[in-house]
């Protein structure tokens, strides 16, 4: 039974369902960049989530559901997803900084989470489903601390709890986890909508009335 969809249930009583196949381990993996791309290293919760939304962002070339942010190497969902490993469910992103900069997917990806919780997202939760920016070099450093302040500083949330740290490897996640909201549509909607993850959003970052 996956993790999510026992979250879910906080929500929508009985959702369960089993994953087909059998979980790889996964392998840490650096993709050969060149000068016309770069990559970029969010944590937002579910990682189907933030995939599909980084998808739909043009200059955005490639997105890859994995694990950062712990101690233990090679990791599997299953261990990820139990807790205790240190690992955020992250998104790896590659991108032409031709057609989009590092600060607009900062700015993309702020919009798509709720960064006033602590080691949760939705209806997710524990330090595996944390929010965090995972810099690659100090050009990214700066632009995602000076993108933090200037949102603490507006005063538009009480606390901004997602974390700006530097990226340590990157863990690819198992292959039915890639691109799962393609794979399994209507699986992925019934999760996205039980979570609230939309409408959340939209109170956090909508138009003030």
């Amino acid at each position: 039974m996956d993790k999510k969809f026992r979250s879910v249930s906080l929500f929508i009583a009985g959702v369960v369902f089993l994953f087909a196949g059998d979980a790889a381990a996964a392998q840490p993996a650096t993709p050969a960049e060149n000068a016309n791309t770069a990559t970029a290293i969010f944590a937002g919760g579910c990682f189907w989530c933030v995939e599909a939304d980084f998808d739909k962002l043009p200059g955005v070339l490639n997105t890859e559901s994995g694990y950062s942010g712990g101690r233990v190497k090679n990791p599997s969902y299953e261990q990820v997803s139990h807790g205790g490993t240190g690992h955020a469910e992250a998104v790896r992103i590659t991108y032409d900084p031709k057609k989009v900069t590092y600060e607009q997917l900062l700015d993309y990806f702020w919009r798509h989470i709720d960064p006033t919780v602590k080691d949760r997202q939705f209806c997710d939760a524990g330090d595996q489903y944390r929010s965090a920016i995972f810099y690659q070099g100090e050009a990214q450093k700066l632009a995602a601390e000076t993108g933090k302040a200037r949102l603490e500083k507006s005063g538009r949330f009480p606390k901004i709890y997602t974390e700006v740290v530097a990226a340590g490897a990157f863990y690819p996640a198992e292959d039915y986890h890639q691109d799962y909201y393609k794979k399994n549509p209507i699986r992925y909607k019934y999760y996205r909508t039980g979570c609230r993850r939309d409408s959340r959003v939209a109170e956090l970052w909508g138009e003030k009335k």
